[in-house]
């Protein structure tokens, strides 16, 4: 029985669907939706109120368009990273990758979309919304990427959008140059590499392969790595062909003043940010050891969190004790598994202590029934 009243003409495609979201509710560490922990700094924000105050005397103007500063600014960070060349006319700014990726699909989706799951849940999603067909290719059990079965998977299909995620969430695991170069060679359409995790990876990015294979796009956002979640920007590097099709989707004046010159400020200020980055990637290291002391299994991760498994309590009843206990994770739905976002010290520290306690505590009990 349909949830929705019948007088309501939601599309057919839309009524089994449930809206996308993490729980959002109090917890002493929330490590569950990969943000960064850390706070911009005072000298940060106050530059940000600064440059909003100057922007707010006109805000009875419509914001630039075309976001013309804020895109030269991301291709010359860009440039920075990878030692490209590409201009403003190569990258598109949007409110948040998940609006990029919906401008993917509604200018390129007509035929279908594949992507290799586990991955990002937002691909299929936004899929089905746009009313674009939705293909799952296969992972290996380990949840790394086949790349000679994803070949097979994508020649059979011929589809005109295939994604790779990485890192990829919820696993971690990424994907090397040489075999996203191995894909662009042979895939049809657009290769669109999600690299909303790159900043954490020590992998070559594939804007490296946009001169050479014009049908690769990267996707970017500044919600991790440069602490800014709650601005919502994200932006695309690619062909200048593909940004000018993305001009027949926009929305008119789709990102506002305000995100605007908030990117603009904490692009000036991109080596504080990214300097935090290094610590993220230490904590990594650290809560993965603890993990692995634990005698769990954790996917090897080169993003901002890591997937475990090998406790023997039911997942929805692990994360529900963790929440007891005031560390809010992910259930990201994978029979067995969890998934942390690498908090602060002290949040990485209290979700070793409360998990240490549960596990002991199951285990103990286990061992008392034994016997």
């Amino acid at each position: 029985m349909s949830q929705w009243p019948e007088w309501l003409p939601l599309n057919t495609a839309l009524q089994p669907l449930s809206p996308y979201g993490a729980p959002q509710v109090p917890a002493d560490a929330v490590l569950n939706t990969n943000e960064n922990p850390f706070p911009l700094s005072a000298q940060l924000a106050e530059a940000i109120g600064k440059r909003v105050e100057s922007a707010a005397r006109n805000l009875n103007r419509y914001p630039d368009r075309d976001a013309t500063k804020l895109r030269t600014g991301l291709a010359q960070f860009i440039n920075g990273l990878s030692g490209t060349s590409v201009t403003e006319e190569n990258i598109w700014a949007a409110n948040g990758s998940n609006e990029i990726i919906q401008s993917l699909f509604l200018a390129f989706g007509e035929k279908c979309a594949i992507g290799f799951t586990p991955s990002y849940s937002m691909h299929p999603l936004i899929a089905r919304v746009t009313q674009t067909p939705w293909i799952d290719g296969r992972r290996r059990e380990d949840f790394t990427l086949d790349i000679d079965l994803a070949k097979k998977e994508i020649a059979q299909n011929n589809p005109s959008l295939t994604f790779i995620t990485t890192p990829n969430n919820p696993t971690g695991s990424s994907v090397t140059i040489d075999e996203i170069e191995e894909l662009a060679e042979s895939v049809p359409g657009l290769l669109v590499i999600d690299e909303a995790y790159a900043e954490f990876s020590d992998e070559i990015s594939a804007v490296s392969l946009i001169d050479k294979y014009p049908n690769v796009v990267v996707i970017r956002t500044m919600s991790k790595a440069f602490s800014f979640a709650g601005v919502r920007l994200g932006y695309l590097v690619a062909d200048k062909s593909v940004i000018d099709a993305l001009f027949l989707v926009r929305l008119p004046y789709h990102l506002s003043t305000l995100t605007q010159v908030a990117a603009e400020v904490a692009l000036e200020y991109r080596d504080e940010l990214l300097g935090n980055v290094a610590a993220l990637v230490a904590n990594r290291t650290w809560v993965e050891g603890e993990l692995k002391a634990l005698g769990l299994d954790v996917i090897p991760s080169k993003a901002n969190f890591l997937l475990f498994s090998g406790f023997d309590i039911p997942a929805p009843t692990l994360w529900k004790s963790l929440l007891d206990a005031g560390v809010l994770i992910r259930d990201v739905g994978l029979s067995g598994y969890l998934r942390v976002t690498i908090g602060s010290e002290a949040e990485n520290t209290l979700f070793i202590q409360a998990l240490t306690k549960i596990i002991n505590e199951s285990r103990l009990k286990t061992t008392s029934q034994d016997k």
